[in-house]
């Protein structure tokens, strides 16, 4: 594992060695990279995420796939990243969301346990939280679970803050009792909302949350997350498929495309304070 006081070395080291290998493959990009000029609508990603979109280029043609397959980085109208974190009391308890790739956390994800002050009942809930200026959207006081296809964007109902589901039980008992949207659902979406370079932008997070009955037990497994590089424009959860979709992977590749901050399995945010 890589040490945090190392983290700037290695982004440095890995930013070089990708420069120096595209400089080697740049007459055979322009050789392959080569379409008819016509108008285009472009979309401003952050400079991270055109790094990472030309590393995949380039270790892609390394590895015989086509360049082509790639959509370049000024067409791209939706970023999906796959993904899978575990978030439960019992390993990864707090994960930084980081949409656009750019080192800013965007929106926390949280198991938050609570007790009463003679230990004798308690309570689980998971928790999302976005950073100062991001919410997510809201269904009766609850982080909403969106099903596949509904749409995100403006006028839609969103907080700063959601509980997404809660489970309460008390010592000795033989079951809890579960509440929230979330409980026991497969791949569901959070409707996001966050900033980038001061100008909104939407996105979702696919999770599943799994509730043991008769037992204290929430844990969520986060699957994927999308962003809409276009400010203001609406987007379909759960869409990852089609010729406006770039989808960048988190592990090998991944890893090396965005550098030692894709390391750790999870990152702490000094962005959101998180639920105490």
């Amino acid at each position: 594992m890589i040490a945090f006081g190392e983290r700037g070395f290695y982004e440095n080291a890995l930013h070089e060695t990708a420069q120096n290998a595209f400089q080697s493959f740049r007459p055979f990009k322009e050789a392959i990279v080569k379409q008819p000029s016509r108008p285009r609508k472009t979309a401003n990603l952050s400079e991270s995420t055109h790094q990472q979109l030309n590393l995949y280029a380039l270790m892609a043609s390394a590895a015989g796939v086509s360049v082509l397959a790639l959509a370049p980085p000024t067409e791209a109208k939706i970023v999906y990243t796959p993904t899978h974190v575990v978030i439960s009391p019992y390993g990864v308890h707090l994960y930084d969301l980081v949409l656009n790739h750019g080192g800013k956390t965007d929106f926390v994800l949280q198991s938050k346990f609570y007790s009463t002050g003679d230990q004798s009942a308690g309570t689980q809930r998971l928790i999302a939280s976005g950073a100062t200026g991001n919410s997510l959207e809201n269904s009766q006081g609850f982080a909403a679970a969106l099903e596949a296809g509904k749409i995100v964007g403006p006028h839609h109902n969103f907080q700063n803050r959601g509980v997404m589901a809660s489970d309460f039980g008390s010592a000795g008992a033989s079951t809890s009792i579960k509440r929230g949207p979330w409980v026991n659902v497969n791949n569901r979406y959070l409707g996001l909302k966050f900033k980038i370079k001061g100008q909104t932008h939407y996105g979702w997070a696919r999770l599943s949350v799994q509730a043991k009955p008769g037992t204290f037990f929430l844990q969520a497994t986060l699957t994927g997350y999308a962003y809409e590089t276009i400010a203001n424009k609406p987007i379909i959860a759960g869409k990852t498929k089609g010729p406006d979709v770039v989808t960048l992977q988190p592990v090998s590749l991944g890893h090396l495309a965005a550098g030692a901050s894709a390391i750790p399995a999870w990152r702490r945010s000094t962005l959101v304070t998180p639920d105490h």
